[in-house]
């Protein structure tokens, strides 16, 4: 069993149902040991679209790194997701942040995530459920950290 911690974002619909639905459906790829907060953030990368409704899930999982990426792009779709444009408006985004703290390079998949460290988006939910990140978000901009507001309690 291996420790994967996934970050969840969406901003078109019902955003917050976007990622609650999404959370659930996590569930079938292993043990959800922890869920954060939902946070409300600022676009990343494409500024000119809705804010995004944001959250990361420690799940406990037998599939191996490309299996589990694999699992979360079939999520995606059967949420709903649609191929667009590179960081813009998504349904449902579901993203491997970290998985057993293994450090792989690849063009399919990079883990840790290669932009990890530059998002507060990601970070601020992160470290809800992993503090060992902290050091991480601390390096950030304050501003950057700022634009990342809580909005609900954990679900379940």
């Amino acid at each position: 069993m291996a420790r994967a911690y996934v970050g969840l974002g969406s901003n078109l619909g019902d955003a917050e149902a976007n990622v609650r639905a999404a959370i659930e459906r996590l569930g079938c790829l292993g043990t959800l040991r922890a869920t954060s907060s939902l946070y409300r953030s600022a676009p990343w990368g494409r500024r000119d679209q809705p804010a995004f409704v944001n959250a990361a899930v420690a799940l406990d999982t037998e599939l191996d790194p490309h299996a589990l990426l694999a699992e979360l792009k079939r999520a995606e779709r059967e949420l709903g997701r649609e191929v667009g444009e590179r960081w813009g408006p998504r349904l449902i985004d579901l993203d491997i942040l970290d998985y057993e703290g293994r450090t792989l390079e690849g063009v399919e998949l990079t883990v840790p995530h290669r932009h990890l460290a530059q998002r507060a988006f990601a970070l601020v939910p992160l470290t809800e459920i992993a503090p060992q990140y902290r050091a991480l978000l601390a390096r950030l901009d304050p501003e950057a950290r700022a634009e990342v507001v809580k909005l609900a309690p954990p679900t379940g």
